[in-house]
């Protein structure tokens, strides 16, 4: 009896699920783990957020399935927040629609807007998701390179001289993980010009957007034309802490919307709607403090890091948006064996920067999801050791 196709039997391992099953590991044998690597916020979602979803479970207009486009009135808020936020104008009705988070869309653009034989353009280093939805969808991986001379941004022109005759869709991530590099509106600008050029579909992953230390950063949606070509995808779950309920929305080309919702009309049946309205909920309490206080949260925890790895003799990208640090392996160790040693002889989980992309390679990902003293503790660690 086949139990699985050939289509799994092709990807890696889901990097996440194997640094976990590592992590329980160590854990079930009584080590004092620090666990860095991925990136689920330890602290609770806000209260005002937890009393709108309860009064909508208890409501019994949201027990039955959910429309296909989503909730009119989340749809609505959502347009809201994009006006008030980056000052693009959305229609509710064609050019948004709830997900659940980023990462489910995210995974079925290509079964919508590609064909088998098509190419998908990824970023190298980049999350894993992207280049496997490609190949689940019989397309062709094609990555390409974002690398720390260039701030993590693509080089465009290098594109240029590629044969991109099959190329349907390419994949940005800004803030970026795991480099946490943030994009700049002149380069959505080159983005949207150069896709536009080529008719190529731009899926921008802008699920940090809101995780951000000093300057707030730009959407490609305020890029002359984007909506000719870019979907930008969103999630509530690093913004608002609540990566367990499973809500986001993804906003722009109306075609590629209507592709996304014909997919998803044939494979679920919409997001809870209680789980809507603790969404519009979140959106419509964005400037409220507590949501203030976990950016702050972030920011302080950036600064302990970056200063005891610093201290402790690594080179740290400082992070500009997200709550993720990319650290340069020392002694010139791969990846893999510096994410090993960092478990068994520092009892400390990060993720390796190979599990991202050949580009990743030289470099490890820390997560910013425990306190201050535990980020120094584990900075503490790693001075101890000798690479």
């Amino acid at each position: 009896m086949q139990t699985k196709s050939d289509r799994l039997k092709a990807l890696p391992p889901y990097l996440f699920a194997e640094i976990d099953r590592k992590k329980k590991a160590a854990v079930a044998a009584g080590r004092p783990v620090i666990h860095l690597g991925i990136g689920d916020p330890d602290t609770p979602t806000p209260d005002f957020i937890i009393k709108a979803a309860q009064a909508a479970v208890a409501d019994p207009a949201t027990h039955q399935y959910a429309l296909d486009r989503g909730d009119a009135a989340f749809r609505k808020t959502i347009a809201a927040w994009h006006r008030k936020r980056f000052g693009v104008a959305l229609d509710p009705e064609t050019e948004i629609l709830p997900a659940q988070g980023s990462k489910e869309t995210l995974s079925h653009l290509p079964l919508a807007v590609m064909n088998p034989g098509d190419a998908g353009l990824v970023p190298d280093p980049g999350y894993p998701v992207y280049a496997s939805s490609i190949a689940f969808a019989g397309g062709e991986v094609v990555r390409f390179p974002i690398t720390a001379d260039r701030g993590y941004l693509p080089d465009l022109r290098a594109l240029k001289a590629k044969d991109l005759r099959k190329v349907k869709l390419i994949y940005l991530n800004y803030p970026n993980n795991p480099t946490a590099a943030s994009a700049t509106p002149a380069f959505y600008e080159e983005a949207v010009a150069w896709a536009r050029a080529r008719r190529i579909v731009v899926a921008q992953d802008a699920a940090y957007s809101e995780v951000y230390f000093e300057e707030p950063p730009p959407s490609i949606l305020q890029a002359p034309g984007a909506k000719d070509v870019a979907v930008e995808f969103y999630s509530c779950s690093k913004t608002f802490n609540m990566t367990g309920w499973r809500v986001g929305w993804v906003a722009g080309n109306a075609a590629v919307i209507e592709s996304l919702v014909q997919l998803k009309s044939n494979m679920d049946n919409g997001v809870f709607t209680a789980m809507q309205r603790a969404g519009a909920a979140a959106l419509e309490g964005y400037d409220r403090p507590e949501v203030h206080a976990l950016r702050a949260m972030y920011r302080r925890r950036r600064d302990c890091l970056v200063e005891a790895l610093t201290a402790a003799g690594l080179e740290v990208n400082r992070p500009q948006a997200t709550f993720y640090v990319w650290i340069r392996c020392p002694g010139g160790l791969d990846s893999r064996t510096f994410a090993d040693r960092l478990l068994a002889e520092a009892d400390i989980v990060a993720t390796p920067g190979i599990g991202y992309g050949p580009h990743g390679e030289g470099y490890i990902r820390m997560a910013l999801t425990v306190p201050e003293a535990k980020l120094q503790e584990a900075a503490a660690r790693i001075k101890r050791l000798r690479f």
